[in-house]
């Protein structure tokens, strides 16, 4: 069995250090202070995040670093994307240089544009981060319920022992060496999803939606290899997979700011009501930096940011699409 150190006490991090656990690895879940982690041990549930789902036996939490990295062979960091930096420099002196890193978080830094397992290797000195994504509703996988996902790495050894280290009778994980293209999908599939959740609650129907989402993988899909990703990667599970999941579950996060925005609320109002991080708010305003940047059209981000900035009526924000000059479908770049 191997030594697994989890970074995030997210619902996400959890879970991972719940299904770590139960396949009886010696898994360590890491609490930013003392206080959380004896709140965890005692109660052996994260009930702010993953209300009735009991831990394993085996599942160790702990606020000392050395104590969750010191020995770890795999090091998983499923943290909101805003803190990535700041938890990985915090474990830095305390993980081996043997570990193999994986990213768990879906993103795009807004000031730098990087990705998240960039921004890990920057704070612990390594350029061999990897990426786990896919759709991954953390409460249904905690449940139980069976999912997949893909772990990427440069080095596919690397991903193969993460493969067999995660995969189980209920977490089926497949490998990937494209690395680019699994962070991106997970992080701009977040996009499309709060413009998703804007259909729903306005009631524009299933015609509508199947569009959106179809155009929108389409969009996501052009930056991506803009940025260096291969096309085929939005196909798979953690491109098509994780936008489906994303934009139809009412579990999604992204989704819900979009239900929100059909109501009339802002952007800040949402944010402030809500106890966990909708990603896709800043990564669609990194996204949309980005694409200018390499010239990428990119119509959905655009009229998204406007909305969420509020610059655009979300009903504005939809007839503007709509009455676009008609293209090919095959040869649209827009």
């Amino acid at each position: 069995m191997a030594q697994v150190g989890v970074v995030g006490t997210t619902s996400w991090g959890t879970t991972l250090a719940i299904l770590l656990g139960r396949s009886g690895h010696d898994v360590t879940l890491w609490a930013r202070t003392d206080a959380d982690a004896d709140l965890l041990r005692v109660t052996r549930r994260n009930d702010r995040f993953l209300p009735g789902v009991d831990f394993p036996d085996g599942l160790k939490v702990t606020a000392n670093t050395s104590e969750a990295f010191g020995r770890a062979e795999l090091v998983l960091q499923a943290v909101p994307a805003s803190s990535v930096t700041e938890n990985a420099t915090r474990i830095a002196s305390s993980v081996s240089r043997d570990a193999i890193i994986i990213s768990a978080t879906k993103g795009i830094d807004e000031a730098t544009g990087q990705r998240m397992s960039q921004l890990i290797g920057t704070a612990l000195g390594r350029n061999d981060v990897g990426a786990l994504s896919g759709p991954n509703l953390a409460l249904e996988i905690a449940e139980g319920k069976p999912a997949t996902t893909t772990v990427a790495h440069a080095d596919e050894s690397a991903a193969a022992t993460v493969q067999g280290i995660l995969n189980s009778s209920v977490f089926r994980v497949y490998t990937s060496s494209d690395l680019i293209g699994v962070e991106l999908g997970g992080a701009l599939k977040n996009i499309i999803t709060i413009g998703a959740g804007f259909i729903d609650g306005h009631g524009l129907g299933n015609n509508s939606k199947s569009a959106f989402v179809t155009r929108g993988l389409a969009e996501i899909t052009r930056l991506g290899v803009a940025m260096g990703a291969q096309a085929e990667t939005f196909a798979g599970l953690s491109g098509m997979g994780d936008l489906i999941t994303s934009c139809y579950s009412g579990l999604s996060r992204n989704r819900f700011v979009g239900q929100e925005l059909a109501k009339g609320l802002s952007a800040a109002e949402i944010v402030a009501g809500m106890d966990q991080v909708a990603e896709g708010i800043k990564t669609t305003h990194a996204a949309v930096t980005v694409a200018e940047s390499l010239g990428v059209d990119m119509p959905i981000a655009r009229v998204t940011m406007a909305v969420l900035d509020g610059e655009l009526d979300p009903n504005s924000a939809i007839a503007g699409l709509m009455t676009r000059a008609p293209v090919s479908e095959t040869e649209s770049t827009h």
